[in-house]
This record gives structure tokens, C-alpha cells and sequence, in this order.
């Protein structure tokens, strides 16, 4: 069964580091582009990073130096470290599988989405 599950979210301080992990399962990771994006009630969703076949990297300019995605192949997951984390950062994280090779923040490019896992950043 195609699946993406994201885990790890969780309430943390300012400045605080988390751990944000994209199960996925029922098709070949290496073989698709997977991206994180993040919505706060009330805006668009935004695109925070992807990574591309060939494990070519994004980021959105406003995480870009605190923020790393990787690809676990072997766990079949992608997951997102977030570090210097500013309330700004607060929001609902979601993974998805995008139809393209290529990175894109586009969310028309993406088939299938996890469930969402809430990111909130409080003192």
C-alpha cells in the first residue's frame, strides 16, 4: 500500500532542534523526488525542502543553514533536522511524493501526502 507517514513533531523551545521523519512505503523511494512542506491556519501551504532523484537538495531561503533533508534508503524514510528553531518555524509539516524527478515546490507536482505531524515552536 502506497503510504508516507511523518512523525517526530512535538512542542519545543526557541532555538531547539527536532527531528522530523517521512515513513514511506508501496513504491521505491530512490526513484521519486520527496519534499516537507508546513501550513500555519489561515495561509497557503509553503515548500520548506525536497530532495530530488540523485539526492539533489532544496530549501526554502527561510530555513536554508538551519534545516538538512536526507534519505534513508534503507529505512525507506526522508527525514527533515530542524535546528534554530524561531516560532515562525510553528506549523503543521507534511511529507509528499512528487510525479517528477526534480525538486520542486510546486504542489501540483505531488500525488500523495502524509497526514501532517504540528511542529510548534514556544517558550
Amino acid at each position: 500500500q502506497l503510504q508516507l507517514m511523518e512523525s517526530g513533531g512535538d512542542l519545543v523551545q526557541p532555538g531547539g532542534s527536532l527531528r522530523l521523519s517521512c515513513a514511506t512505503s508501496g513504491f521505491i523511494l530512490e526513484d521519486h523526488t520527496i519534499a516537507w512542506f508546513r501550513q500555519v491556519p489561515g495561509k497557503e501551504r509553503e515548500g520548506v525542502s525536497c530532495i530530488g532523484v540523485g539526492n539533489i537538495v532544496k530549501y526554502a531561503d527561510s530555513v536554508k543553514g538551519r534545516f538538512t533533508i536526507s534519505r534513508d534508503s534503507a529505512e525507506s524514510t526522508v527525514n527533515l533536522q530542524m535546528g534554530s528553531l524561531t516560532p515562525e518555524d510553528t506549523a503543521v509539516y507534511y511529507c509528499a511524493r512528487s510525479l517528477f524527478r526534480r525538486c520542486s515546490f510546486s504542489e501540483h507536482d505531488y500525488d500523495r501526502w502524509g497526514q501532517g505531524t504540528q511542529v510548534t515552536v514556544s517558550p
